[in-house]
């Protein structure tokens, strides 16, 4: 069998679904697809897509050699090309079907493809750059970096990994920057105004959030409209008499501190000249530093910072939020924005490299070499010790990455002292503190090494004569 004559059976791959497709999903989550936005599925299959983005009354069309040959695919702002490059068995049409979609494409490219960690659920035998199935059809399974390096040099631009498996590659490089402005700097929300009042009040809220007033130009449109009548030097009057200090000042120190966290991010992404950044950051940066020469090299410091052991340990160490071990810190998703800058910058560089998975409860960062993880515990909230449904690492020393579910293990890892995991003043802390508590009053925690999984933490709950009605601890029935 040739590779060059022999062609799979590709529309085998298509299944059917109820639901949109991760890549798209995705997309629509992070506001790249819109109401707005016209949106080609290159390589559409059974139409699932198409069918689910008009449901929501999105502009969509699709294309397909085989489920929709007749249709001639047009140019699109975002084209989505799911699940394609990984079933071309030849290794030059593969390049010239991304050509083809990259072409289509007059704001964003959105890639996704299967990854090596679903080698086992792909049975057949080693083909080429692939696996030939039973049934003639061919699998190409990308790593993360692989298939973000694979796109980047097809498309000769830099592209970010929007989630494992995701690459979004940009038409234009402030697109791109505007996507990561989103992703890194806290959003400041517009409050819904219908009149002059409530327009004020949504302007103080931001001042308050952003440390600074906005420009007309970052406002929404109603509101402009709504303080047209206002002149400047007003407005501003109205918003300094009523703002509050303390909630200013702590927004000042967010957004200096985003702004270093963008900036740090933009150079190990590449970084561009200060008017490439999106209009808010740079009003960030001209209200909040000295000059762009003076922001960079802050941010620099920063990166440098990450590569030094001794101060990510002291940093870990120093951080009021999340639980430290002697490898890692755990912090929970709801307090991660609490960590000290250095650290949020470990994190977000770990996401651009591979992809921030959609589902994740805890962070893991390691101060052992340079690496983390993110762990999915879904019943965290309503389960006192929530079962680990599955771990995605990305290792920024080799940028390998590694997947692993235990959704049908017997026997899965489970948290205890959920509380270490959150902010102090998170609102379930106290609940989760006093069953700890509990918990320890009982003896459960006297062997550290036999609870960490379901059927070690079992036997002790038995052998100390405890079980669990939700959060709280009593003696077990006879």
């Amino acid at each position: 069998m040739s590779g060059l004559h022999w062609e799979s059976d590709r529309r085998l791959t298509a299944i059917g679904r109820t639901a949109l497709s991760v890549a798209a999903r995705q997309a629509v989550v992070d506001g790249e697809v819109n109401a707005s936005t016209s949106v080609l599925d290159y390589g559409s299959g059974r139409g699932d897509d198409v069918r689910g983005l008009c449901g929501m009354q999105f502009q969509a069309q699709g294309w397909d050699p085989f489920f929709a040959p007749d249709a001639t695919p047009r140019p699109a702002d975002v084209v989505l090309m799911t699940y394609v490059l990984n079933v071309i068995e030849d290794p030059e049409e593969r390049h010239q079907a991304l050509q083809r979609a990259w072409g289509l494409a007059k704001r964003l490219l959105v890639v996704t493809t299967r990854l090596t960690w679903d080698r086992s659920k792909v049975q057949g035998r080693q083909y080429e750059d692939g696996v030939l199935t039973s049934r003639q059809t061919f699998q190409h399974l990308f790593s993360p970096a692989e298939l973000r390096s694979y796109v980047e040099e097809t498309t000769s631009v830099r592209c970010v990994s929007a989630a494992p498996g995701i690459v979004y590659a940009f038409k234009k490089d402030d697109a791109r920057l505007r996507y990561l402005a989103r992703k890194i700097v806290p959003h400041a929300d517009w409050l819904a105004s219908d009149d002059t009042g409530s327009a004020i009040a949504a302007v103080v809220g931001y001042t308050e959030r952003r440390g600074r007033l906005p420009r007309l130009e970052e406002m929404p449109l109603e509101m402009a409209n709504l303080l047209a009548h206002l002149r400047s030097n007003e407005l501003q009057r109205i918003v300094k008499k009523t703002v509050d200090t303390e909630k200013l000042e702590a927004g000042v120190k967010a957004s200096t501190l985003s702004t270093l966290l963008f900036l740090a991010v933009e150079l190990f992404n590449g970084r561009g000249p200060y008017g490439s950044l999106p209009i808010s950051l740079q009003l960030d940066v001209r209200t909040f530093f000295s000059s762009y020469k003076e922001a960079c090299m802050r941010a620099d410091r920063l990166l440098l910072k990450l590569r030094d052991d001794t101060y990510v340990r002291g940093a870990m160490q120093a951080s009021k939020v999340g639980k430290l071990t002697p490898t890692a810190l755990y912090v929970h998703r709801r307090a991660i924005d609490r960590i000290p800058t250095v650290l949020r910058l470990y994190e977000h560089c770990a996401s651009i490299a591979a992809g921030r998975p959609a589902s994740w409860t805890v962070a893991k960062l390691r101060h052992q070499g340079r690496a983390v993880s993110w762990l999915d515990y879904p019943e965290f909230d309503t389960d006192p010790h929530p079962k680990l449904h599955s771990s995605y690492m990305v290792d920024l020393t080799t940028l390998k990455t590694s997947f692993k579910s235990y959704e049908d293990s017997a026997n899965r890892p489970l948290l205890h002292r959920k509380h270490e995991f959150l902010a102090p003043d998170d609102p379930d802390v106290s609940k989760y503190r006093r069953l700890t508590q509990s918990e320890t009053r009982a003896g459960l925690y006297r062997n550290p090494h036999l609870i960490g999984t379901e059927e070690g933490w079992e036997a002790e709950l038995e052998r100390c004569g405890r079980e669990l009605r939700g959060h709280r601890l009593v003696r077990r029935r006879s």
